[in-house]
């Protein structure tokens, strides 16, 4: 009999589909709420700050001028905050946001301003930079110069990213200038300007079309990824009173839009496979330390994508030409089945080297035998303090002073001498002071009053308990 307290559940499985439905629908629209920029979107604030910060005349000029010099000297000092402060207030972005963003809305006359302004930003930097880094002690070669003389496919993904975030931030009603600021540190413009004009005013061309591909890749993607927030958002186009020019400006604008992007594409691809070939080389010449082959000079120009080239530089054990070629066998295995290894090596210098090893082990015993004897004299020079200091702990009589005013005191008292004389009744140790004197002949030897007197003198006068006061 079933209790009136039990209830049958009775399955359901014609509503199981829709609550998943449901459940699936509230996700989305969750998504939507947390991922959607349109709500917010001033289109036409947005256009106008990136119009108004296209050009590069007046104050904006001396304002690029000058950061492009303050970078200039944070490169050649190795100093990354000067940088840092440079690309906050350089005013790199106007132009290329506004070409990314001419492009979207087939605005023409903004897309040949935005160029025009952007050759301008780019002459402008590259002069002062020469200028600055023409100067004799401003030409050495740093580590942060060094750093924007060739891009890899991680500078891509940066500055997509950073072009996206810069967009989507201008794009609101609210402006997030914190994020306009962390843009322009992360991508980097400057950093590579200032190395281009390092190049040229050295005469080292590679420099120079390193740090400017580095920067052409930074533009490109920054403009694409404006141009792609400013579609997706559905910015409104221009519009032209004549349908056939509007027309044609339309397909240029788009001509433009699919030149940039195939560019981009390869661009990423070359770099990519750039950024492949390095990872696969460095896992080959690993594999060679690995397996006990000494190598030298590692420097990233021996790895050659363009020329599909590794080149090492042994010491040490030489390796025959069977040697070699099990090696260059090896390529396959890491994916380098076309690549070409070029091994240098010297005579075999295993005797130098096993002598030198003599000589480093040697040197290394007679630093552990030195160490051992300094220590030695550490512990001698402690015992000594520690001695001194037990010594220091005895009672020490003013004997100068004492000497002086007993001669004044006592005038038949010739000499007067002083000692710790250290005794023993083999059950305790004790020290007694005592003073020793001889006196003039005027003085009789029976008579002890002057000793007394000496005696209870000096122990008041040196606050002893005990002393002892004898005549020679």
């Amino acid at each position: 009999m079933e209790s009136k307290f039990e209830k049958k559940i009775e399955p359901t499985p014609e509503n199981t589909p829709q609550d998943f439905r449901s459940i699936w629908r509230n996700f989305k629209d969750f998504l939507s709420n947390v991922l959607d920029i349109r709500h917010d979107t001033d289109k036409s604030g947005t256009i106008e700050d990136v119009k108004n910060n296209i050009s590069m005349q007046g104050h904006t000029a001396w304002v690029l001028v000058f950061s492009i010099l303050i970078a200039s000297i944070g490169l050649n000092t190795s100093s990354t905050a000067v940088v840092i402060g440079a690309m906050l207030i350089s005013p790199l972005m106007g132009p290329i946001l506004g070409v990314g963003l001419s492009i979207g809305i087939n605005d023409i006359d903004t897309l040949r301003r935005s160029f025009v302004n952007l050759g301008v930003m780019i002459g402008l930097s590259l002069i002062t930079s020469f200028l600055f880094f023409k100067i004799p002690i401003f030409q050495n070669e740093t580590p942060e110069l060094i750093a924007r003389t060739s891009p890899d496919v991680r500078d891509v993904f940066i500055a997509i990213a950073g072009g996206l975030a810069l967009i989507v931030a201008l794009s609101r009603r609210s402006k997030q200038t914190n994020t306009i600021a962390g843009v322009a540190i992360a991508t980097a413009l400057m950093p590579p300007l200032c190395t281009a004009g390092y190049g040229l005013a050295i005469g080292n061309f590679e420099y120079f079309f390193g740090a400017m591909f580095l920067f052409t890749i930074n533009t490109i993607y920054i403009a694409l990824a404006t141009f792609l927030i400013i579609k997706f958002l559905r910015f409104p186009m221009v519009k032209y009173i004549n349908s056939a020019k509007r027309k044609r400006i339309a397909q240029l604008a788009s001509f433009v839009a699919i030149l940039v992007f195939g560019f981009s594409v390869f661009q990423f691809y070359q770099l990519f496979q750039k950024g492949q070939f390095v990872q696969k080389a460095n896992s080959f010449i690993q594999e060679m330390k690995n397996d006990g082959i000494s190598i030298i000079d590692e420097d990233d120009k021996n790895i050659n994508y363009e020329k599909n080239s590794i080149k090492l530089v042994l010491y040490g054990k030489t390796l025959n030409s069977t040697e070699i070629e099990q090696w260059e066998e090896k390529l396959t295995d890491y994916g380098l089945p076309t690549t070409t290894l070029n091994i240098q090596q010297g005579t075999d210098d295993s005797d130098i080297r096993a002598e030198v090893q003599n000589l480093t082990d040697l040197y290394s015993r007679n630093q552990e035998i030195i160490s051992s004897r300094d220590e030695k004299i550490k512990q001698s020079e402690d015992k000594i303090k520690l001695l001194e200091a037990e010594l220091n702990t005895y009672y020490k009589v003013p004997f100068s002073t004492i000497s002086q005013e007993a001669k004044i005191n006592y005038t038949g008292l010739k000499t007067l001498s002083y000692a710790n004389v250290i005794s023993t009744n083999f059950k305790s140790t004790d020290t007694l002071v005592v003073f020793t004197t001889t006196w003039y002949d005027s003085i009789p030897n029976n008579n002890q009053e002057q000793e007394q007197k000496l005696k209870n003198w000096l122990k008041i006068r040196l606050s002893l308990d005990t002393l002892k006061v004898v005549r020679e």
